[in-house]
């Protein structure tokens, strides 16, 4: 955390921003109190981006509708029904929510909303204390009941009311708890560990919709890796992602090998550092941080104790693929990031039989056409599996991929490897056997681009007397 002088200062100039003052002076002009809160306040201590403006007022929802109606470009009440009305003041998109006292019955995550009188009953209902400070304008004061300035300065997250009855109230609480942990680099207290590990069951309540827009916040994070170890160890993800814990392997006294869960997180954590290396300054990308978490979570099904110490997990990328894909349906993932995590968890171990011998331009080609449009993204996770702390290995693997890499670029310069495809199309093979469509149109197609795969470009006349040959043979069996 920065400085307090520098907090005070950058409160200020938050509250000297034209969508912020224009709304202060519209409140007290209408006689109605109106605080910054939450993420703002807490951003603004932190030093960092300011993103969301959310205010809290004792203004009712037609109070605030006719205070900002004037002042705003647009406004919406989707949120009405739980005091909420957005508003875009100045090109800022500002939400305005009337003081809260919330109340829940412990079976859903839905309150039943009640307006609150001060902002003191509103901030209680706050999920974290570091989140239940607010700044009233345009007065400029402080307002931290439960002190959150002394949590920020310790980097703790707690609660403002007991975090048994905070997590009770709404479960999703807990998933929060862990991404803040790794957003703001925080720890969470000991009672809110407890709380978690006691009411990890009361996660099944939430969403799975809501449980993966969570995880994603999460993941996507610069380092993901504490808020997941809180998730495994006080047994959360045991209820909606039990593979992750389930790599925790037991090591016998006879057959060693890699914890393959800790191994997980630091393939997580270095294909992070291959996102920033190879695309500086773009968004996460979630579909690589899901590989790279998940990528052997095959292991623990495909275990077997070899004689010898030896330990082996036969097809384990493929078996993988399929729980990733089970999983990730589970959690309510579109259709298409749930194909390209399992599409990398299949073929990243294809790679490793490189170094094993020299590669043919036909195996490239295949590794290219099999990767598709997740060849960067298998790039990345490939490297990224490379955990043994044996340098001179790391150091062969690194080359033997930097040389893999140099050949696809050299032949995809060649051949345009991005959209390879046989020397003739289905009209053409139609036209030169004279066949209707069919299955045939379809098998010569395959013998076609199988032997574009095993030799490269053929150009047309070529392919047209490989495929006349092929037919001729067809027919004679």
């Amino acid at each position: 955390m920065q400085s307090v002088a520098q907090a005070v200062e950058r409160l200020d100039a938050l509250a000297e921003t034209l969508p912020v003052a224009t709304l202060a002076r519209a409140f007290a002009d209408a006689g109605h109190e109106l605080a910054l809160v939450g993420g703002p306040v807490r951003d603004a201590f932190l030093g960092r981006p300011v993103t969301d403006l959310d205010f809290t007022t004792d203004a009712t929802p037609d109070d605030v509708l006719r205070i900002v109606e004037p002042i705003a470009s647009a406004t919406w009440d989707v949120g009405r029904q739980f005091g909420t009305i957005a508003a875009r003041v100045h090109d800022e998109q500002v939400e305005i929510t009337t003081y809260r006292s919330d109340v829940y019955d412990g079976e859903t995550r839905k309150p039943e909303v009640a307006f609150g009188e001060t902002i003191e009953d509103d901030l209680l209902r706050r999920d974290f204390t570091v989140n239940a400070m607010a700044l009233r304008l345009p007065q400029r004061e402080l307002v931290d009941v439960h002190g959150g300035v002394e949590d920020l300065l310790a980097g703790r997250l707690r609660t403002p009311q007991q975090a048994t009855v905070s997590f009770r109230d709404d479960p999703l609480r807990m998933m929060r708890a862990a991404r803040f942990t790794s957003q703001l680099a925080f720890t969470v207290s000991d009672d809110v560990r407890a709380a978690m590990a006691e009411l990890a069951d009361s996660i099944e309540i939430v969403s799975a919709e809501r449980v993966r827009e969570e995880l994603v916040k999460l993941l996507d994070t610069t380092d993901p890796v504490p808020g997941l170890r809180l998730l495994v160890d006080t047994g959360l993800a045991e209820r909606f992602l039990p593979e992750l814990p389930a790599m925790k392997l037991e090591i016998d006294e006879h057959h060693h090998h890699k914890d393959v869960y800790e191994h997980s997180l630091t393939v997580l954590t270095q294909a992070i550092g291959y996102e920033a290396e190879r695309h500086p300054g773009e968004a996460p990308d979630t579909v690589l941080r899901l590989a790279a978490l998940l990528h052997d979570i095959g292991k623990p099904a495909t275990r077997k104790l070899e004689p010898g110490g030896a330990v082996s997990f036969h097809h384990h990328d493929l078996v993988g693929s399929k729980l990733a894909k089970k999983r990730l349906r589970a959690l309510r993932f579109d259709n298409d990031t749930i194909a390209s995590v399992a599409r990398l968890i299949e073929l990243h171990l294809r790679f490793f039989g490189y170094t094993d011998g020299a590669w043919t331009d036909s195996a490239v080609r295949r590794y290219v056409r099999d990767a598709g449009p997740e060849l960067e993204r298998l790039h990345e996770l490939t490297r990224s599996d490379v955990t043994t702390r044996n340098r001179r290995k790391a150091d062969r693997l690194g080359f033997a991929y930097d040389d893999l890499e140099a050949r696809i670029a050299t032949l995809a310069e060649q051949e345009e490897l991005d959209s390879i495809r046989p020397d003739l199309t289905g009209d053409d093979i139609m036209r030169i056997l004279d066949i209707a469509p069919g299955r045939a149109v379809g098998e010569a197609y395959r013998f076609l681009l199988e032997t574009r795969m095993d030799e490269g470009p053929l150009g047309a006349d070529e392919a047209e007397a490989r495929l006349r040959a092929w037919w001729a043979a067809r027919d004679a069996d």
